[in-house]
C-alpha cells in the first residue's frame, strides 16, 4: 500500500470516489424499480418504502451513534468499515428471493452508509480552511451526482441486459475493495488543523450537550429544516423519474436510465459545484450568501421541473429538465459549508449528521413514499399519468424550504460570532 497521505486534493478525490459509491448503491434500487416490482409482486407504496423510507430510517438511526464515534476516534476507520458493511449488503441485494429480504438488505445498506458523510465531511473540514470549504465539500457533495448517473445509466444498461440481480452484484463488490484503500491510505489530521485551533480528545462533548448546543441555534434549527425539505422534493424526482419516463413517454428501462443519469448526475454535479462556488465567492461579502443561494436555486428549479412533467413531448422534457436539475442541486454545498461554520470543532461529524438526519428522513424517507402512495390513490382515475400529477405535488415541499431559509439568515450573524468561540 502507498504512505498515508495528508494531501488535501488526494484526500478530496479518494473522499469522491467513496460518495460516489455511496449513491450507485442507494439508487441503483429506482432504475430496477419496475423489473423488482413485477417479480415481487408488490405495489408502488411497497417500493416507495423500499427505495426511501426503509433504507433512510436506519441510516439517519444509526448515523448519530456512528457520527459520535468519528468525533472522538479515527474518522478514516469508520469511512472504511462503514463502506465494506454496505458493499457486502449491496451485493447481497441480488441474492435475495423476497420483498422482506431485500427491506431488510437496504437496511443494512443504510446502517452501513451512515457511517461515510459525516466522517469524510469532517475530515475535509480540517483540511480545507473555512474560505475554501463549500468548494470542497461542492465537489465532494458532486459524487452523489456522479454516484446517480452511473446508477441509473449502468444500472439500467445491466438490469435490462443481464437482470437486476446482476447488477446489484456488479454494483457491490468493489467496493470491498476501496474500502481498503481508504483505511491504509488517508492520514487522519489533527481537529482544528484548517483553522489552527487544537482539541483534545476528551474535549469532545456529549450527545446531550452537542444536541442542546446546536438546537439553540436557530440558524441551524432553520437551516436543518430547509435542506430537509429541498432535499424531499429532490429525492422524490429522483426516485420516481426514470418511472415517469417508461410510464408515461415509453422508454425502456435502458433508455430512462440513460437519459435520467446524465441529466440528474451531470446536471446536479454541475449545480452542486456552482452553488458551492457561489456559496464562497458571495460569502465573503455576507454570510447569508449561502441560505440565499439555496433559495434562489429552489424558487428558480420549481417552473422548470413543472414544465419537464407536463410537456407533451420526450425532447421538451429533456430540454426543461436541464435547468430544473442544475437548480435544483443548488442547495447541497452551502448547506453542509453552514453547518461546519456553525458548530464547534468536535462537533462537525455529529453535526453533519443531524443534516443528513433531516435530508435523509425527508427527503429519502418521505419523498419516495409520498409519490408511490400518491400514484396508488390515483392510478384508478388517471392511469399511467397518475405520477405526473404526484411529482407535480411534490414540488411544494420547495416553498415551505425557502421560508425556512429565510428565516435562518435572520439570526446568522449572531450564530456564527458564538460557533467562532472555539
Amino acid at each position: 500500500m502507498p504512505p498515508r497521505s495528508s494531501q488535501p486534493r488526494y484526500v478530496l478525490a479518494l473522499l469522491f470516489v467513496v460518495y460516489i459509491f455511496n449513491f450507485v448503491d442507494r439508487n441503483l434500487l429506482a432504475i430496477l424499480l419496475q423489473d423488482i416490482k413485477l417479480e415481487l409482486g408488490v405495489s408502488d407504496t411497497a417500493m416507495g418504502f423500499l427505495t426511501g423510507t426503509a433504507f433512510a430510517l436506519f441510516y439517519t438511526t444509526a448515523g448519530i451513534p456512528i457520527a459520535r464515534l468519528a468525533d472522538r476516534g479515527r474518522r478514516t476507520v469508520v469511512i472504511a468499515l462503514g463502506l465494506a458493511a454496505w458493499s457486502a449488503m449491496t451485493a447481497f441485494s441480488g441474492l435475495v428471493r423476497t420483498f422482506w429480504q431485500l427491506a431488510l438488505a437496504r437496511v443494512l445498506v443504510g446502517v452501513g452508509e451512515a457511517a461515510a458523510s459525516p466522517a469524510a465531511q469532517s475530515l475535509l473540514a480540517d483540511y480545507y480552511p473555512p474560505e475554501r470549504r463549500a468548494t470542497a465539500l461542492a465537489i465532494y457533495s458532486m459524487g452523489a451526482n456522479v454516484g446517480i448517473l452511473l446508477s441509473l445509466a449502468g444500472g439500467g444498461f445491466i438490469g435490462q441486459y443481464f437482470g437486476w440481480r446482476t447488477a446489484f452484484l456488479v454494483v457491490g463488490l468493489p467496493g470491498l475493495l476501496l474500502a481498503l484503500l481508504v483505511w491504509a491510505t488517508i492520514a487522519e489530521p489533527e481537529r482544528g488543523a484548517a483553522e489552527g485551533v487544537e482539541t483534545a480528545p476528551d474535549e469532545a462533548p456529549s450527545v446531550g450537550e452537542a444536541f442542546a448546543y446546536l438546537t439553540s441555534l436557530p440558524a441551524f434549527r432553520h437551516l436543518v429544516l430547509a435542506a430537509g425539505f429541498y432535499s424531499c422534493a429532490s429525492y422524490g424526482f429522483i426516485t420516481w423519474a426514470p418511472t415517469f419516463l417508461i410510464r408515461v413517454h415509453g422508454l425502456s428501462q435502458g433508455e430512462a436510465g440513460i437519459w435520467s443519469g446524465l441529466l440528474v448526475g451531470g446536471g446536479g454535479a454541475l449545480g452542486t459545484y456552482l452553488g458551492g462556488r457561489m456559496s464562497d465567492t458571495l460569502g465573503q461579502r455576507d454570510p447569508r450568501w449561502p441560505l440565499w443561494t439555496c433559495a434562489i436555486g429552489a424558487a428558480t428549479m420549481t417552473p422548470f421541473a413543472i414544465g419537464f412533467l407536463w410537456s407533451p413531448s420526450l425532447t421538451g422534457a429533456i430540454v426543461l429538465w436541464v435547468p430544473a436539475a442544475v437548480l435544483g442541486h443548488a442547495y447541497v454545498a452551502p448547506s453542509f459549508a453552514l453547518t461546519h461554520a456553525l458548530v464547534k470543532l468536535r462537533m462537525r461529524a455529529l453535526a453533519t449528521a443531524m443534516m443528513l438526519f433531516s435530508l435523509n428522513l425527508l427527503g429519502l424517507g418521505l419523498g419516495p413514499l409520498l409519490i408511490g402512495f400518491a400514484n396508488d390513490q390515483l392510478v384508478s382515475r388517471l392511469g399511467d399519468e397518475a405520477i405526473r400529477y404526484s411529482l407535480i405535488g411534490l414540488l411544494a415541499f420547495n416553498l415551505w424550504a425557502i421560508v425556512h431559509s429565510l428565516l435562518a439568515a435572520r439570526s446568522l450573524a449572531s450564530d456564527l460570532e458564538r460557533a467562532s468561540e472555539h
